[in-house]
């Protein structure tokens, strides 16, 4: 990685705002605590995280991505469609060497998303946040 940034970019879909702004209040704190810094950009549905991120990745200005967002089971097959292709081009992206943290919670109700974007322990925002600055210290020890 030949960046000179200490930024991470967040990308939160805002489909489930209250839920997404549990994930990102956590992730924040995850990077402020290991003196890095970040921006956010918010997309509609988490259909649109790895467009944003692969777009961004082009730019050389982050060192880490963080995809954020919720998406819970409806009545139709929408739900696996927005599931699996956003959760598939973020690992596409990922083989192709960008360090990402996966926090987009795949519920099948809305009480399991809370649980997951709650402050107890379970809060996936801080889960993805780590994630994602375990791999960029994997790849930076791994390009010496």
């Amino acid at each position: 990685m030949n960046i000179k940034s200490n930024k991470i970019l967040i990308v939160t879909s805002r489909f489930y705002s209250e839920i997404s702004a549990s994930l990102e209040k956590e992730c924040i704190a995850v990077i402020n605590e290991h003196g890095l810094d970040y921006d956010i950009i918010d997309v509609p549905g988490a259909f649109e995280v790895p467009a944003v991120i692969s777009h961004a990745s082009k730019s050389n200005k982050f060192i880490g991505y963080i995809a954020l967002g919720c998406v819970i089971r409806g009545e139709t097959s929408h739900y696996d469609y927005v599931c699996n292709e956003s959760a598939r081009a973020l690992m596409q992206l990922s083989l192709e060497g960008l360090p990402i943290g996966y926090g987009i919670l795949t519920c099948e109700n809305k009480a399991q998303a809370l649980v997951r974007s709650g402050v107890e322990g379970l809060n996936k925002g801080k889960a993805a946040t780590l994630a994602c600055i375990r791999i960029i210290e994997v790849i930076k020890d791994l390009e010496k």
